[in-house]
Parts: C-alpha cells; sequence; structure tokens
C-alpha cells in the first residue's frame, strides 16, 4: 500500500511551557519508537503540526538535531491552529509531519564567522542552528547574536540567550522597540540599530537574518549597506507556506515553491527569483 504523504505521524506533548508573551514552546515524542527513532532534520527545517477537528500548520522546529529523543516547537497563538494548540497540555496528542524544506546550510558556512539577527519569534528556527553550531564550537569563528522584539515580555529563550552570552567567542545583544514598564536597561531601538554595536569582519562573515518580513527587509538593507555580499545573506521565507509538498500553490516565488526550495534563500537567489522579492519579503 502506498505511504499517505499527507497523512501525520501521532506525538505526545511531553513539555508545554510558557517561552514569551503569547508564545509556548512545545516538546514532543513520536508514539512510534521506531518513527522517531528515524527521524532526523536539519535546523531550518520545519514540520506540519496536526491539531485533529481543527487543521494543520507549518511550524519551524526549534530544537538542535544534536538533541536526541525529542523534537521542539515554538508557536505564536496566532492562527487557528496556533490558538488550539496553545490550549493543548502536557500528555495531549497531536499529529506532526515532516522535516520538510532545504534548512539552512551548515557544512558551507564552517570556517566563517558567524551573524544572526532576528526578530521575536524569528528567532525560534535560528535557535536550532545557534545550539548545533556551538555543539560543533570547533568549527566556526565569533558567533554574534543580535535579537529584538516589540518589548522585553516578547523576547524568547531568555535561558538560552544567558547561555549563549557566556560561551566562548560569542556575544549576544538585545534590544526593544519599546520599554513601558521602565524596567529595560538595554538598548531601545529596532534590532538594526544593534548592527553598529558589533565589529564584523565583512569578508568572513555569513549572516542569517529570521524575523517579520518588514524587519527582514531592512536588515538586509542594513547589510548591504555595510558591504556584506549577496549570497552571504541568508534568511527564511516562510510565510504563506500551507501543506509543505508543493500542492497547494500558496507559496510559490516565481518558479520556486518555498515549502520544497525553500524556506531558507540566500538574497542573491532571491534577487535571482526577481518580482517575487519584494511581495515576499514585505508579507504583502
Amino acid at each position: 500500500m502506498t505511504e499517505n504523504i499527507y497523512a501525520p505521524h501521532l506525538v505526545t506533548i511531553k513539555q508545554a511551557r510558557d517561552e514569551a508573551e503569547g508564545v509556548k514552546t512545545f516538546k514532543l515524542a513520536f508514539n512510534d519508537a521506531a518513527v522517531g527513532e528515524a527521524f532526523t532534520y536539519r535546523p531550518g527545517q520545519f514540520g506540519e503540526v496536526t491539531i485533529f477537528g481543527v487543521g494543520e500548520a507549518p511550524i519551524s522546529i526549534t530544537s538542535s538535531p544534536v538533541s536526541k529523543g525529542y523534537l521542539e516547537l515554538a508557536v505564536a497563538g496566532v492562527g487557528k491552529v496556533t490558538r488550539a494548540l496553545h490550549l493543548k497540555q502536557q500528555g495531549d496528542v497531536i499529529g506532526f509531519r515532516g522535516p520538510y524544506g532545504n534548512g539552512f546550510p551548515f557544512d558551507e558556512v564552517q570556517g566563517n564567522d558567524i551573524l544572526f539577527v532576528a526578530g521575536g519569534i524569528g528567532l525560534a528556527p535560528l535557535r536550532s542552528l545557534i545550539n548545533q553550531m556551538f555543539a560543533e564550537r570547533d568549527k566556526f569563528g565569533k558567533i554574534s547574536i543580535l535579537y529584538g522584539a516589540r518589548y522585553p515580555a516578547l523576547l524568547c529563550f531568555r535561558d538560552d540567550i544567558d547561555r549563549w552570552a557566556g560561551l566562548e567567542n560569542s556575544e549576544v545583544l538585545l534590544t526593544v522597540d519599546t520599554a513601558p514598564d521602565n524596567g529595560w536597561e538595554g538598548n531601545i531601538g529596532v534590532v538594526g540599530s544593534l548592527l553598529p554595536k558589533t565589529r564584523i569582519d565583512l569578508e568572513n562573515t555569513v549572516a542569517f537574518v529570521c524575523g517579520p518580513p518588514i524587519m527582514i527587509h531592512f536588515v538586509i538593507m542594513d547589510l548591504l549597506k555595510m558591504g556584506f555580499g549577496e549570497d552571504r545573506i541568508i534568511t527564511t521565507m516562510e510565510r504563506r507556506m500551507e501543506c509543505g509538498l508543493g500542492k497547494c500553490g500558496h507559496c510559490n516565488i516565481g518558479e520556486k515553491y518555498v515549502c520544497l526550495d525553500g524556506p531558507v534563500f540566500s538574497y542573491q537567489h532571491l534577487k535571482e527569483l526577481g518580482e517575487g522579492i519584494e511581495l515576499h519579503t514585505l508579507g504583502k
């Protein structure tokens, strides 16, 4: 019998924790142990999460492949499926199929300094790559992480951030657009305002950018003005994905499908796709 490519595997929620305001992280384990043992993925890939009776949604995997026996998803409750997922608790069973997409380059960027620029929930897919790189620390130079959110309560993965900041040859800079509670002592401004505060070797640095579409747009423009090569700016085009299999047509950019050919693209590749770049970067 031919396997149904749309059928999800059953997974059990082993942990559901509040990550930030409006964001929860779910630790999942496959109910079928054989499926779990065979499951592999790369940082930057995503899966389709099914809430039975509600629907499914594409969600990036935030855990790292070095973490065995489970996977983690960080989810903002902003749509019908993700709001339903937020109501789930430890022990509940949901569906998961994947992984899908191309994932971030890893072997290809070894030997370089790495710059991560993230906004809001955009740190979730990058977290997978960051932890993978720190697990193989000797393969990379300086790792800089610039992260921002609209206000402090929206900053995700604070425990990870504290740990990354204490690791060798690493740098973590945080910012918020506004600090209404007046308890914030860090930088105030958009995440791009952190770029002048870090020293970057343009010839030997690869930048990974993930966040809201408008933030991606302006950060890429800032990086280009600084002198970054177009092939050294890597971003994700996760908006509009639906089926994950290139069947529904929701995520096409020119002749490419984000869910199949992406969601990870270099800026150079996006420019080659032509008219799709502005449409998807600005989320119109």
